[in-house]
Formats: structure tokens, C-alpha cells, sequence
């Protein structure tokens, strides 16, 4: 509608006061300019309806695969990519325009948006995938993490005051983490990942035993509690015992320091204790906030986890996935109860995670990336048509983590697409070339300081993820393959 305008107002400015020759015009002339002007009238209806119609099908998708049809036919001619970004600002400025009034048009008032969920895509279908991505699905994610973030804070809130006499663990504000809160994960069964810090209750404290035996960042450790001296407190405020000094016989056997008995095992944090006390815990929390009555709140089994789904009325269901993490120093890295794949050997072992530097370092960029930037479209992108092959999304993602700091930002407009997702498959494919792929925050000096990181990680040696290509040329072999499908995939889907 906006273009029709546009066209209207162009045509307008060309004939709203018709040259004169003196003060008279003869009959002749004036009956040519007005069959010129019903011409140029009729003109404006068919440009207008054409502008419709274009509209229509942009948003259903066949325009942009009608076009797709057309422009596959002189790929070998070079002119697919400019035809492409064409096609992209076509398509930006049929849909920007309906983004705002739906988003002008929702409720503010409704907190359960973000249980709103996509229909699945079951097939390669160019112009729906292409929609998903121009219209500001980044924006709509973002909105759905923080209604995320503040319903599972007000979780916690609750949990805490039902254990507020209890001398347990204490917990901290949560940490959105993974593909969602990075911004790049608009699939319809997004499962919403959050870390919740755990700090121990007065009177004890924690000491981090990191293995040695591992690499840096997959390292176990464990978490052994101890117990302090608050004499000195108990006297001044009288607000807590100081289960250290106090003598046995005035503890009783259920009055004991309840973290070393429950959540423990052998003076160590227990990873299977704690999460099962915590899903006991949210469930009784979740009666007190008004969300239960809208809202059905199941725990869902996991041993070193909270998994939550939340079902309206409607069926609508969201997933939510609660961590817990014990923060190593003031860096951003955590000992985190997150699933290893090989497994873990005991319930005490805990595993190095470091999604927390990894989600500020995309918030870093999205600071300071251009508005319209497409590095989450290129990582959208390919995640997709990671799917069947032998590379991890994580593998792309690290790619990715080195071109944003390589490439300048101001590079990453939408208009420059297709050379980026051009150079992420470049950067691959020298990375299985070398049969070298380094971990993005290791021994890197561009990670930027905005990540605060151990200094175990800023001396590190370089990790590299592709060792396993260098070991075993069976598997570099299937590599090369993986990678020969991913650009067939891409080529096809353009």
C-alpha cells in the first residue's frame, strides 16, 4: 500500500497544473490533457492493483518462489545474487509494514504471549522459511525470552520464600542461556534454557575442586561445601546458629546443617539431590502465583535438571529448562548441572559450561551489529540445513563467533547475505581442510572484554574442535562429504 502511494503522489506531482500558453486554451488541447490524465488515472488503478496483488503474494509465499524459478534459470550468468537482494527489500517492505500493525494491535496486557508457539516446517519451502526470517522474528524471540525470564523469576521469588527458614541453598536471578536467549533460535519447539546460580546459606561456603584430567572448557569439578564460623554474627544479631561451634547435644538430630544432610553427598554437592528438591519446591511455588491460574505447570522427568511445560487451556504449551551453575571466581564461566554426552561419573561431578560468555557475547554484537543485521539469519539458516549431516549447530556457531570478529560489523547488513553466508562456507571448509577448528574463547585475544572469562581461558592454548578429523581420517573423510551435502542443500534451497 505504502508503494502504491508512492506511485500515486510521483504521478500527481507531474500533472497537477498543466502548462498554459497566455490565459486561454484552445478546445483541442484541452481535451487531449484530459484524455492524458484518464489515462494516467487508469494507469495508477492497474499499477495499484498490481502493488496489491504483488503484496498478497509475498506474503503467501508463491511470489517469492515464482521469482526463485525465474532467477535459477541464469544462475550460470551471475545474476542470482543481485536478483536476491532485490528480492529481500521486496520482501522487507511488504512485510514491515504488517509486523508493526500486528504488533500495535496485540494485547500488552496478555503475560502468556510467549506460549505462542510456530507451526512446524516440514519441507524445504523457500518463501515460508524466508518469511520467518524478514519478519522480525528476533524481535518476537526476544520478547517471548523476557516473559520467560520474569515468569521464571517470579518462580524462584516464590521458591524462595517457601524456603526462606530453611537453611538451604539460596537462589540467585536467573541466566537465560542457549540458542534462545542468543537471539537465534525462532523454531517452533524452542526449548527455553536458564541458569539459576546457586550461593550457599549462612554459615557455609563453597570451594570449587576443578579436574584436572579434562580439557578446558569440558572439564569436571565438584562443588564441596564447608562449613564457617558466624559467632560473631549469631551474637551481634541473633539471626542465625553457627552450626560449626555449636555443641552436638543443642543441635538435635533434625536441627543439624541441613544443606550437608539433604542436598549433599559425602560433603559434596549433590547435582540428582538438588534438582529433585527443586522441582518439589517449584511445584509447590507455582500455587502461589497468579500465572497457575491460567496456566498448567508440569514437571517433566529429569535427574540434573528442572524441565518445566506450561499448557493454557487453549493447548498451547511452552518448554522451559532450568540449570543450576556454582560461578567460578567473578568471571562468567560456571559449574553447571548440564548433561554431559558421554555421561558423568558420580552425582557430585558437575560440568564446565560456557554458555553464560557465550550469550553475552551475541548480546555484545547485537549492540553493536547494524539493526538490520543478518548474522542471526545466517545461523538460522544454517541450522537448518545442518540437520541429517555429521556438523553440530555449536560447530557452526563457533564459525560464526570468529567472522563477527573478523569481519567488521558494519559488514553485516542485510544487503551483504549472501556474501556472509558465502564466507561462513568458506570458513569451513578451510577449518576441514586443516582439520582445525579453535574454540571460540580460549586463548583468543578478540574475544571482546564486554566477556568477562577465567585467566585460565585468556592463557589457554588454542582448543581445537576438529581434533577428532586429525585422529581418525575415516571421519575427515565423512567430514568432507557432510560438507559436500551442506553446499548441495544450500544450492537447492536457493
Amino acid at each position: 500500500m505504502a508503494g502504491g502511494i508512492v506511485l500515486i503522489l510521483a504521478v500527481l506531482g507531474i500533472v497537477p497544473h498543466p502548462l498554459k500558453v497566455g490565459d486561454q486554451i484552445d478546445l483541442a488541447t484541452q481535451q487531449r490533457m484530459q484524455q492524458r490524465e484518464e489515462q494516467l488515472r487508469q494507469e495508477m488503478i492497474r499499477l495499484q492493483q498490481e502493488f496489491d496483488k504483488m503484496t498478497q503474494e509475498l506474503q503467501s509465499g508463491l511470489f517469492l518462489k515464482n521469482m526463485l524459478l525465474a532467477m535459477w534459470e541464469v544462475w550460470p550468468f551471475g545474476a542470482l545474487p543481485g536478483a536476491l537482494v532485490l528480492l529481500f527489500e521486496l520482501f522487507w517492505m511488504a512485510t514491515e509494514v504488517d509486523s508493526d500493525e500486528s504488533e500495535s494491535s496485540s494485547d500488552e496486557s496478555s503475560s502468556s504471549s510467549e506460549e505462542e508457539e510456530e507451526a512446524p516446517v516440514n519441507e524445504w519451502d523457500v518463501g515460508r522459511f524466508l518469511m520467518q526470517q524478514m519478519q522480525v522474528p528476533v524481535l518476537h524471540l526476544a520478547k517471548r525470552c523476557k516473559v520467560v525470564e520474569v515468569l521464571v523469576g517470579d518462580l524462584l521469588h516464590a521458591c524462595h520464600l517457601i524456603t526462606l527458614n530453611t537453611p538451604l541453598l539460596r537462589l540467585e536471578q536467573c541466566i537465560g542461556v542457549g540458542s534462545a536467549f542468543e537471539g537465534w533460535s525462532s523454531h517452533w519447539d524452542t526449548v527455553y534454557s536458564l541458569l539459576v546460580p546457586l550461593k550457599p546459606p549462612t554459615g557455609h561456603c563453597f570451594h570449587l575442586e576443578l579436574g584436572a584430567g579434562g580439557e578446558l572448557p569440558a572439564r569436571h569439578g565438584r562443588v564441596r561445601v564447608e562449613l564457617e564460623c558466624v559467632c560473631l554474627r549469631q551474637q551481634l544479631l541473633g539471626d542465625v546458629r553457627c552450626f560449626l561451634h555449636r555443641p552436638e547435644a543443642e543441635l538435635g538430630r533434625n536441627q543439624g546443617p541441613c544443606l550437608l544432610q539433604y542436598l549433599c553427598s559425602h560433603s559434596y554437592l549433590d547435582v540428582e539431590k538438588t534438582a529433585r528438591w527443586f522441582q518439589l519446591t517449584a511445584m509447590n511455588a507455582w500455587l502461589l502465583l497468579p500465572a497457575s491460574h491460567r496456566c498448567r505447570l508440569t514437571v517433566l522427568p529429569s535427574s540434573r535438571s528442572c524441565k518445566l511445560r506450561l499448557e493454557k487451556v487453549s493447548g498451547r504449551s511452552l518448554s522451559i529448562e532450568i540449570l543450576f551453575g556454582v560461578q567460578q571466581g567473578d568471571s562468567r564461566v560456571f559449574l553447571t548441572s548440564q548433561q554431559a554426552r558421554a555421561g558423568l561419573p558420580s552425582s557430585t561431578t558437575w560440568l564446565e559450561s560456557c554458555a553464560v560468555p557465550e550469550m553475552l557475547f551475541f548480546r555484545f554484537v547485537a549492540r553493536q551489529a547494524p539493526q538490520d543485521s543478518c548474522h542471526l539469519t545466517c545461523l538460522n539458516l544454517f541450522a537448518r540445513l545442518l540437520e541429517g549431516t555429521g556438523f553440530s549447530t555449536y560447530c557452526l556457531k563457533t564459525v560464526l563467533m570468529h567472522l563477527l570478529t573478523v569481519i567488521p560489523l558494519s559488514r553485516w547488513h542485510r544487503g551483504h547475505l549472501l556474501e556472509r553466508v558465502d564466507g561462513i562456507l568458506q570458513y569451513l571448509q578451510r577449518c576441514l581442510e586443516d582439520k582445525q577448528l579453535h574454540h571460540f574463547l580460549l586463548g583468543n585475544e578478540r574475544v571482546p572484554r564486554e566477556v568477562p572469562l577465567p585467566v585460565a581461558f585468556q592463557t589457554a592454548s588454542p582448543l581445537n574442535l576438529f581434533q577428532r578429523l586429525a585422529q581418525e581420517p575415516d571421519a575427515h573423510a565423512q567430514a568432507l562429504r557432510d560438507f559436500r551435502r551442506l553446499q548441495v542443500r544450500l544450492r537447492s534451497l536457493l
